[in-house]
């Protein structure tokens, strides 16, 4: 009898061979690996899918947004210059040039250059006592209001840092008063250039999208 053979245990149910049976680890783990794996596979295929249709879905309507923005873009129609305001002529301009500095002869010196340059000289000589070695800069334009837009802008080509100032004249004449910083007129080139500049029209805005 083999010693495999149970006690008691003889016939049929006699165990033959001296070797043991071999027991077989159950499938389920297996089978747990394989279901994991495949739910991966799958879960990264659906992810993969969703992010391909969000790409287009995306893109379509970026390109739509894109399109109407550039029908609601419509070309700016050309832009027209401005015109430039209308500044007297220097010869439509009367000067009165008056020194107001312990300096003498500035005045008739100044009046000589601004006439050579096409101003018309009015009266030449010292500053009245409101303005005697009372301006500080290189010199004060004094006239009527209307001088502003007009006489002002123009004389104030030849002489760099000049101030103005208003007064209640009815006249149409400008004085030039002579302060003590002054050292010369502008160059007549950059008078000249900024003559031209303030002529030119002012650039018209475009229009943007």
């Amino acid at each position: 009898m083999s010693m495999l053979t149970p006690p008691g245990m003889g016939g049929k149910y006699r165990i033959t061979g001296d070797v043991y049976p071999r027991m077989r680890r159950p499938h389920r783990r297996r089978r747990i690996v394989l279901a994991a794996t495949a739910a991966v596979v799958v879960l990264g295929a659906a992810g993969w899918g969703t992010l391909q249709l969000v790409d287009v879905f995306s893109g379509d309507a970026g390109t739509k947004a894109a399109a109407g923005k550039q029908a609601d873009c419509k070309p700016a129609p050309t832009p027209t210059a401005a015109p430039a305001a209308a500044l007297p002529k220097p010869a439509q301009i009367t000067v009165n040039v008056y020194n107001a500095t312990p300096r003498s002869g500035l005045a008739k010196t100044t009046a000589d250059e601004l006439a050579k340059r096409g101003f018309k000289v009015g009266k030449i000589g010292n500053a009245p006592a409101a303005y005697d070695k009372k301006v500080p800069g290189a010199g004060l334009l004094l006239g009527a209001p209307a001088a502003t837009k007009g006489a002002f802008p123009v004389l104030g080509t030849q002489l760099a840092g000049a101030t103005t100032k208003t007064d209640t004249r009815a006249t149409a004449d400008v004085d030039l008063i002579i302060g003590t910083a002054f050292k010369n007129l502008s160059p007549k080139t950059t008078a000249d250039a900024a003559l031209v500049a303030l002529t030119k029209p002012a650039p018209a805005p475009t229009g943007k999208c």
